[in-house]
């Protein structure tokens, strides 16, 4: 495959005139009966009130999925496929489509938005149009008031606001799709950070879930291409997990304990006598987002040593530990100088969202990145097929690193990403949306999450200024041979075999040093001149 990569399949949106009465006849029969679902479904559950669950919010939903669907069927239709008109057109119908989801997020809310999140997250997988839309759902989500607040603490604590706190801020530091979160004081005098589930998002969940595989499945019948079934299982696995804050409690301690020795990563402390389901009371700890430049140049906090030890923290979650926090959006993840030392430290937020990955899984997916990092294109073919690319392995590839085809075969650790070349992947995401979505719903689910992560902090890195560096890939090669040897050492019973093992070991970090080292030579003017004074004075031969 090309870095050509990009092209518009055919079928996908440009459907001839011979078959737009069966598809218009489809998308009504398909409207029709969700609307009849739904009210059976409503009637049957009595969630009569529009602001929850009500005839309003489903139909709006099926609404919002009829006009789109409709505006694709039909806006493209006269225009020469492929041409300069036809693609400014098909943006235009991106754009707008994903103004009209944006909008049903915000007016349904809960899980609605939350897979608008996720949705929004995937720069490097979706058409640019929606995801630089629906990124500001982040920034939207819902506030529970204050009266529904003390209403959950007391249902979930058995008190008052006043009997638990000395003091307790009405207006929250933070609001999600899901909770919110207040800052209080206890009565012993700790300051702490108290999230609160908005109280109607469990009832709404798993009836929202329901919806969304319905207008899914009405949507795979008119554009039989695009596979999105994938998200509707993600969020039916996910959400349930949460929505339970005493899972989150869990995992907080679990990746604190996982990576204690690494002395830059602070996760804040768990009261556990004070926390529910809905209610989790931990730690507050200050700090600015980790992609607030502004807030780093003030307080003497060097940018790129931020990136890198992001890239490591996230490095030993994937390749060494398969235990991978998978929502590391800026208001996620803060920074800030330990009150103590006074060096740069990241605090990790929000720990509901995990992905654990199997040994088979965590071990192919570590040959594939020393795969990708060393250019060895057998063997990147061979693990992205084991892990379910298939023929497409070489999209998968590209998806993987955000890369061109072309950069990859000459080696990702090379030559850093330009701006052409991102900009060129983001742009033309949309021409490969059949394929991406075909490819997302064959790979393994643990690859979903892994995608979703990937691009979140990709994101961090452009917002940072930091994506053009090759620490990143060499920070991860060393994790990914660290991790490999600790599998072979477990499957040998040879003390000479492991001998040999850890001196393989030692000298491909050796080499990965040694590769840095060139790098930063590399980088400096004085070399460069050293370099040049020396070409001058020794000429190559002829």
């Amino acid at each position: 495959m090309e870095s050509s990569l990009w092209k518009t399949p055919s079928t996908a949106l440009s459907p001839g005139s011979g078959d737009m009465a069966r598809k218009a006849l489809k998308l009504a029969s398909w409207t029709g009966m969700a609307l009849a679902a739904s009210g059976f479904f409503l009637y049957s559950n009595k969630y009569l009130d529009p602001n929850d669950f009500g005839a309003v919010r489903v139909g709006r939903a099926v609404a919002t999925t009829a006009v789109i669907s409709y505006d694709y069927l039909t806006s493209l239709r006269s225009v020469p496929y492929g041409s300069e008109e036809y693609l400014q057109l098909l943006s235009k119908v991106h754009l707008r489509s994903a103004r009209r989801l944006c909008e049903l997020c915000c007016a349904n809310r809960g899980t609605f938005i939350k897979v608008g999140q996720h949705l929004g997250a995937l720069d490097y997988l979706l058409p640019e149009e929606y995801t630089s839309t629906l990124k500001v759902l982040h920034s939207q989500a819902p506030q529970s008031s204050m009266q529904e607040v003390r209403r959950v603490i007391r249902e979930d604590l058995g008190k008052e606001i006043h009997d638990l706190f000395m003091s307790f801020d009405d207006t929250p530091l933070g609001a999600a799709s899901l909770a919110q979160v207040h800052k209080a004081v206890l009565h012993d005098g700790r300051t702490v950070a108290v999230k609160v589930q908005h109280p109607k998002v469990q009832a709404q969940s798993s009836k929202d879930i329901l919806l969304m595989e319905v207008l899914v499945l009405a949507v795979k019948q008119l554009f039989p291409e695009f596979e999105f079934m994938w998200l509707v299982d993600e969020a039916k696995k996910n959400l349930p997990l949460e929505l339970d804050f005493l899972n989150e409690g869990r995992n907080a301690e679990r990746v604190a304990q996982m990576l204690k020795h690494i002395d830059f990563l602070k996760v804040p402390r768990i009261y556990w006598e004070l926390s529910t389901k809905r209610v989790l009371l931990m730690e507050f700890v200050d700090g600015g987002q980790v992609n607030d430049r502004d807030y780093m140049e003030k307080n003497k906090i060097d940018v790129n040593e931020i990136s890198r030890h992001l890239g490591k923290i996230y490095s030993e979650m994937i390749f060494v530990n398969g235990f991978v926090h998978c929502d590391p959006h800026p208001g996620n993840v803060l920074v800030r100088k330990h009150p103590g030392t006074g060096r740069a430290e990241i605090v990790l937020l929000d720990h509901g969202l995990y992905q654990v990955l199997t040994e088979e899984f965590r071990l192919d997916y570590c040959h594939l990145w020393q795969s990708l990092i060393w250019t060895d294109m057998e063997r990147v073919k061979k693990y992205s097929q084991r892990l379910g690319a298939g023929d497409l392995y070489p999209l998968f590839a590209c998806m993987l690193t955000a890369r061109s085809w072309d950069s990859v075969n000459r080696g990702i650790s090379q030559a850093p990403v330009t701006a052409t070349e991102d900009s060129e992947i983001r742009n033309n995401a949309a021409n490969y949306l059949p394929e991406i979505s075909q490819l997302l719903n064959h790979v393994p689910r643990q690859m979903l999450l892994i995608f979703k992560t990937n691009d979140l902090l990709r994101g961090i890195e452009a917002a940072l200024g930091t994506r053009a560096s090759a620490s990143s890939f060499l920070n991860m090669s060393r994790c990914c041979i660290r991790a490999l040897a600790t599998h072979k050492k477990k499957s040998t019973c040879s003390s000479f075999r492991r001998a040999q093992i850890s001196f393989s070991e030692a000298f491909n970090l050796w080499q990965i040093n040694l590769h840095e080292l060139i790098l930063r030579v590399k980088g400096l003017k004085l070399a460069s001149w050293i370099l040049a004074f020396l070409c001058w004075l020794l000429p190559t031969p002829y």
